[in-house]
């Protein structure tokens, strides 16, 4: 299935007349702030958001899995699905790969059928925390940090074999998440587990093309939950640190304990300039479980107020960071989640673009935080929904994309088309 431009025009159409009074209304306000609101139009449309192959189905637990039907059982449908989503927000422009699960049979033609999404391909992603039907040895007990050194060599040789497809499609990154660790104390050595593997990280991070970059993932507990080798931003600095210019963290925002202040880990590392992306989700206790912004909006609205300032410090040394969706879709349609996180960066994003950063400076170096509160909330509480639907028209999407999902029946048509009970592959 593909939305014709026609059908998006249409709906927004019958929107367009409350679209514009909302517009109006934000534009006047800004501007009389001095704020340049199509600039900030601008930057909202050039942010672009990387979708996951892996969430276009419905996620699971370990207690079930609910599919809906529709979901993509191809490389090509997942393609296809990414390409409906930037279709309706034209916020989607990229789709990150996990191997083996999406392993490209002919490069070219995948690279043709995204291109002719206008898609580009983000990080690809290794995956040594399932045991697949042909490989050796397990990964029961660990994957680059097994005392097995046979093992560990069959989990570099698939990081480099990720690497291989990722060069092929045009991709300029790896993403390496670990499941390892231990679930009862005395079980495995902390100090060997974690030298191991940053010996085997350094052989991956050797086959890398020149103009390639490492990120390094963490999460302090599952699926073991005595201890995780790569526990913290904190390990994956030190890992990274370890391995040169071009490794870097990654920051899940589900993979932290509760009450984490992200927004400081986000800060320390861009100044250290190891920031190297984002997954985004939303949490109620650890893990990438719920839709971006659905339980802790401001909270989102901080990191973004840090990412920003980060941003545009000339003097930082940060590259800019990565950006996609990691999350579980066990009970919305997945699809129809992934336009609501986009929308919730979206905003994140704008707001924390609206911070007066020299009056914010000011309040801090007078010590007063009444003041410092005032400005941030003042920017978190501006309604920018209007600036976004805007952002999308220009770019001829959908002003408002989980409406236009429903009206143009894309879920009843890709059922139609694949089947009540096609299971994407995945989680």
């Amino acid at each position: 299935m593909r939305i014709d431009k026609n059908q998006i025009n249409s709906l927004n159409k019958k929107a367009l007349p409350d679209h514009r009074e909302s517009f109006e209304y934000i534009s006047q306000r800004l501007e009389g702030k001095g704020i340049s609101v199509q600039k900030l139009v601008q930057k909202v449309q050039s942010f672009q958001i990387a979708i996951p192959s892996w969430a276009l189905g419905t996620g699971g637990t370990r207690f079930g899995r609910f599919p809906g039907g529709g979901e993509p059982r191809t490389l090509e449908e997942k393609i296809d699905d990414v390409g409906l989503l930037h279709a309706l927000n034209a916020g989607s422009g990229a789709i990150s790969l996990h191997i083996p699960w999406d392993i490209p049979k002919d490069i070219a033609q995948i690279k043709a059928h995204a291109a002719s999404h206008k898609l580009l391909f983000d990080a690809v992603n290794s995956n040594t925390f399932q045991d697949q039907a042909d490989q050796e040895h397990s990964y029961k007990f660990g994957s680059l940090c097994h005392t097995d050194a046979q093992v560990r060599k069959q989990a570099v040789n698939h990081n480099l074999e990720v690497i291989r497809h990722g060069e092929a499609l045009g991709s300029k990154s790896l993403t390496v998440w670990l499941a390892d660790g231990s679930s009862f104390p005395g079980q495995m050595n902390f100090r060997k587990a974690l030298q191991r593997t940053l010996d085997s990280l350094k052989e991956i991070y050797a086959g890398m093309p020149d103009d390639w970059k490492m990120f390094i993932e963490y999460k302090p507990y599952e699926p073991y939950f005595y201890h995780t080798v790569i526990q913290d931003w904190g390990t994956s600095h030190l890992l990274a640190s370890q391995l040169g210019e071009r490794a870097y963290t990654l920051v899940d925002l589900g993979h932290h304990l509760p009450n984490t202040n992200i927004e400081q880990i986000v800060a320390t590392l861009m100044m250290q300039g190891k920031l190297g992306g984002f997954h985004f989700n939303d949490s109620k206790f650890g893990d990438d479980d719920l839709t971006v912004g659905a339980m802790k909006p401001y909270q989102l609205f901080l990191i973004f107020n840090e990412l920003v300032e980060g941003m545009q410090d000339k003097e930082s040394r940060n590259p800019y960071p990565a950006w996609m969706i990691d999350a579980s879709h066990n009970l919305k349609d997945p699809m129809e989640d992934l336009l609501q996180s986009v929308e919730a960066i979206q905003l994140a994003y704008a707001q924390a673009l609206l911070v007066d950063r020299q009056a914010l400076e000011d309040a801090r170096e007078a010590n007063d935080p009444v003041l410092a509160q005032e400005i941030l909330q003042d920017a978190f509480r501006t309604d920018v929904r209007p600036l976004i639907a805007e952002a999308r028209m220009q770019a001829d999407a959908a002003l408002d994309p989980v409406a236009a999902f429903r009206k143009l029946n894309v879920r009843e048509n890709l059922v139609r088309e694949r089947g009540k009970k096609s299971m994407a592959t995945g989680l």
